[in-house]
């Protein structure tokens, strides 16, 4: 005798070796003897043998309709032999009354499993549900089948464009387009990035590391430049104008111009010093929708080529200190001695006549350390801006402070109407353009923005209205609202406070500054839930920017080499592994690089490039020899610390470059970004 059983879900067959109440042994085709309960018998049979039956069922099964199988099933339960004898007309044999078994049990959508061996038809609507999903999921995979097959024709799929963004940078798994993409890049070896390239979804690499960007930071579209609607900002009619006549000074593409400065003599000796800073929070208040703007985006981002601003262009326009414009200011006036001592100060809300915008690209090449230790020549503002130099020298030491010249920064120009580059195949020319740390100009702006920061930082302490202040102890620099010394910089405090048009935090501080000078009550109350989420939101956006920012310029780098065509750079040994490019300022480590005992920090080397994947922003070079000398920067020239623990990345921007101890070093406009806009 032998039996057909159920065993972990699936059908097994054997001879019976023994009978008992609750359980049988039974012997399998192999030869191994197993204990079956005898409630998982389902038929008995004496021929054919075990695996034969099984072999001819499985066929025979195969070959029944299944839906025939549901039509002439009853509506109630039934017992598989029930519905064979049914389906046979008659007395089933144990090869046709296994193989109906086997069909009912492979389809479940048709048949309900209710027992050992009874089952019950589905309910019709239930039936035609299961068999639609089947049929969707069929024609998905068939989707997914073509969709891959262009995709690895370098075709695009049409539904695709539609969906780009999401399947670069925030892939939905259960989307057809990204099991599609996922498929042909399993198939192809390449990166869903690579891949799309090829079929033209990707015609620029830029434009794929800006949209991550944009994807994470500014998900309303047009690239930033989408501002909800509000109401116009409204310029003070009231306000005293100056008697004075300012000047800015700034890089040439500059628009967010929010400083400015003023000289005038007194009859006696001396002089009276003024810091303007733009006063958009005299425009609007943080309750506005512009104050929304404001605190949704937090600061201004910049990257070579592009910035994307913290206000609209229009609120921009109109608090921006533009030559021969009357402008309101915040603004600072130093009662300086002929000795060069700051013997009193006062700060006030007034109108200021801007008389001109002065450019570095203009200023530098007559106002230089070499100019001024051989003799100025003519040019507009000469006087001012030696007699600002000579006190930002005074206001340097009395801080405490020695400039470090062998540091440098780099700016970075991105001509886009030069077309599509021939080497890269993409829209844009870069220039990388290398200017010494510490230069005349920046040494003026730098001090006299740390006078303006730390002396409203003083004033709001001291009349204990809530701010935000920057603070450094044991090396560490962190935003808090409490004024606590900035070691780095040598001040008691500091609170930034003079790029309102570009910064959350120096607006805030400003509608702070506004409500004392006023005797208001402050915008923000002290330990408000709304200034500490201010504080916390603008310190982890500004450095994500920050960070995007150095990303982009290492972006950029590897653009210059593949413009240029390099397939070889010098380079300088900085530490192990690694290597900073003479012409650039771009980290690359390197893994077959001689050991620096041997070697030497210091020692310049020559590279050759092997790869550079845009893409991917990445670079492959190798090691080729030891060159003689020095690197043409000199051994002794200092390195970020980021940028160290970061190979990949260049140097940061003049602007974000914090000096060896961590602190903020007060150069170029005392922290804010200075990439080209």
């Amino acid at each position: 005798m032998n039996i057909l059983f159920e065993e972990d879900g699936s059908f097994r067959a054997g001879t019976l070796m023994a009978d008992n109440t609750t359980s049988v042994q039974v012997e399998l085709p192999g030869g191994k003897r197993s204990k079956v309960k005898a409630a998982n018998v389902v038929l008995r049979f004496g021929s054919p043998s075990p695996s034969e039956l099984l072999q001819r069922a499985e066929a025979e099964g195969a070959d029944i309709d299944v839906s025939f199988l549901w039509e002439v099933s009853p509506e109630s339960e039934f017992g598989f032999e029930e519905l064979a004898v049914e389906y046979c007309g008659g007395k089933p044999d144990a090869v046709q009354a296994a193989s109906v078994l086997l069909r009912l049990h492979s389809a479940p959508m048709y048949f309900h499993r209710k027992g050992k061996g009874r089952y019950r038809k589905a309910p019709p609507e239930i039936l035609q549900a299961a068999l639609a999903g089947v049929e969707k999921k069929r024609q998905q995979a068939l989707a997914i089948e073509e969709m891959t097959a262009q995709l690895l024709a370098s075709t695009l799929p049409a539904a695709f464009p539609a969906q780009l963004s999401m399947l670069l940078y925030a892939p939905d798994r259960n989307r057809l387009e990204t099991k599609a993409l996922e498929a042909a890049c399993a198939q192809s070896g390449k990166s869903p990035a690579a891949l799309l390239r090829a079929c033209g979804a990707l015609p620029a690499t830029h434009e794929y590391h800006f949209g991550r960007f944009l994807h994470e930071f500014f998900p309303e579209g047009k690239g930033g430049t989408r501002f909800p609607d509000y109401a116009r900002a409204i310029l003070p009619t009231d306000l005293p104008v100056a008697n004075v006549a300012a000047f800015s000074i700034d890089d040439a593409a500059t628009t967010e111009i929010d400083d400015a400065f003023s000289v005038t003599a007194h009859a006696g000796g001396g002089w009276r010093i003024g810091i303007h800073i733009a006063a958009p929070g005299l425009g609007f208040a943080p309750d506005s929708d512009l104050g929304r703007i404001a605190r949704d985006r937090l600061s201004t981002v910049y990257m070579p080529g592009r910035k994307i601003t913290m206000l609209p262009d229009a609120v921009v326009e109109q608090f921006t200190l533009g030559a021969g414009r009357t402008v309101p200011a915040l603004s600072l006036y130093l009662e300086v001695a002929s000795d060069l001592r700051i013997t009193a100060h006062d700060t006030c809300l007034e109108l200021v006549p801007i008389a001109a915008n002065l450019r570095h690209h203009d200023i530098e090449p007559v106002f230089n350390e070499m100019t001024l230790s051989e003799g100025l020549g003519e040019f507009a503002y000469r006087d001012e801006l030696k007699l600002l130099w000579e006190l930002a020298q005074v206001l340097e030491a009395g801080r405490g402070q020695t400039r470090q010249n062998n540091r440098r920064d780099y700016s970075y120009e991105v001509d886009w109407t030069q077309g599509v580059n021939g080497a890269c195949g993409e829209p844009g020319h870069v220039s990388i353009i290398e200017r010494p740390r510490g230069s005349p100009l920046d040494t003026l702006v730098a001090e006299l923005m740390i006078v303006a920061n730390s002396t409203w930082g003083g004033l709001l302490r001291d009349a204990k209205v809530p701010a935000l202040y920057r603070a450094q102890s044991a090396g560490k620099v962190r935003m808090t609202t409490q004024a606590a010394p900035h070691e780095g910089l040598g001040v008691d405090c500091y609170a930034w406070s003079s790029s309102p048009l570009r910064r959350y935090c120096d607006l805030l501080n400003q509608w702070q500054l506004i409500s004392h000078l006023r005797g208001d009550q402050p915008a923000f109350a002290p330990k408000s839930a709304e200034l500490l989420s201010a504080m916390r939101d603008f310190d982890v956006t500004y450095s994500a920017y920050a960070e995007f920012q150095r990303q982009m310029e290492r972006y950029w780098c590897l653009r210059w080499l593949v413009q240029e065509a390099r397939t070889s750079v010098p380079a300088r040994i900085i530490r192990e592994q690694l290597v900073r490019l003479e012409e650039i300022p771009l980290v690359i480590r390197l893994l077959d690089l001689p050991d620096t005992s041997i070697a030497g920090t210091g020692r310049r080397v020559s590279l050759a490039i092997d790869r550079i994947d845009l893409l991917e922003a990445d670079i492959r070079a190798r090691f080729v020899e030891l060159l003689a000398g020095e690197s043409a920067t000199g051994a002794g020239d200092e390195f970020d610390e980021e940028e160290l623990l970061e190979p990949a990345a260049p140097a940061l921007a003049a602007a974000e470059m914090p000096a060896e101890s961590g602190s903020d070093d007060g150069l170029a406009k005392a922290g804010e970004p200075q990439a080209p806009v």
